[in-house]
């Protein structure tokens, strides 16, 4: 299965669904970011420190599969030279969209997270990854690809999910059964023939895939980047999520190219 051109097209469907991720700030948050209040994430609820962000001004800033509407046009309204880069179509519509609507200079760019050869060596002060990973089968090349098209002293805000919400049975059902039955790290694609993996494919749902945090947050270090923050999230309580009843299961880590 060509996992970029499914999940390519699972998320548009997605944007036509009004899922919660594709759905635009409005107005309101991005007068907020003209006047220097930022208030995005990288994990499902709580807001980036804004002590995590270089001065915003001038700054050139890749928001990597991070369309949506969501994100990118804050850093833009802060005062960010921005680049949203997204595998979604129709989640770059809905950057352009916001765009439109309140003004703001942006750039938008369609491709895999993985793969930025578009983009020159030190092309970036600032790439901003909310949780997004987690729909490519590996990691790694992104990172490499993060820390070669960032300037040295450049920073790198990612957001992942801890793979531990994988070896669950059913857990993305969210029908409480947390019996342990798969390894890590996860793939979609190993288990497509059981029937709950099966029924979120036939509904055209995103293929998932829970990477080790050796990848995740080892992935980084071993491209070179050194890591200068972490903070650990979980879903809100109106998620229904089971797993955040009992301990976080995302991650967001600052790191900067030495």
């Amino acid at each position: 299965m060509d996992v970029r051109s499914y999940n390519r097209d699972a998320w548009n469907r997605k944007v036509e669904q009004a899922d919660r991720w594709t759905q635009p700030a409005g107005s309101e948050v991005i007068d907020a970011a003209r006047a220097g209040e930022i208030r995005i994430v990288l994990t499902p609820t709580k807001p980036v420190p804004m002590a995590w962000f270089p001065p915003l001004h001038g700054t050139q800033t890749l928001c990597l599969a991070s369309a949506g509407g969501r994100q990118a046009p804050v850093l833009a309204a802060a005062g960010a030279r921005v680049t949203v880069f997204d595998n979604s179509p129709r989640q770059l519509d809905q950057d352009r969209f916001v765009a439109q609507r309140d003004d703001l200079d942006m750039s938008f760019e369609e491709g895999d997270m993985a793969d930025l050869s578009r983009f020159s060596d030190e092309s970036f002060d600032l790439i901003f990854h909310p949780c997004s990973n987690g729909f490519i089968p590996n990691v790694l090349p992104v990172w490499r690809e993060c820390f070669r098209v960032l300037r040295p002293g450049g920073v790198l805000l990612a957001g992942f999910t801890n793979a531990v919400r994988y070896i669950f049975d059913d857990e993305r059902k969210l029908n409480g059964n947390l019996e342990v039955r798969y390894s890590l790290p996860y793939s979609d694609l190993d288990h497509r023939n059981e029937p709950h993996i099966r029924k979120e494919i036939e509904l055209g749902n995103p293929l998932e895939f829970g990477h080790t945090l050796e990848d995740q947050i080892g992935g980084q270090l071993n491209a070179g980047f050194m890591l200068t923050g972490f903070y650990e999230d979980r879903f809100g309580e109106s998620d229904d999520d089971p797993l955040s009843s009992f301990l976080d299961t995302f991650i967001a880590t600052r790191a900067v190219k030495p």
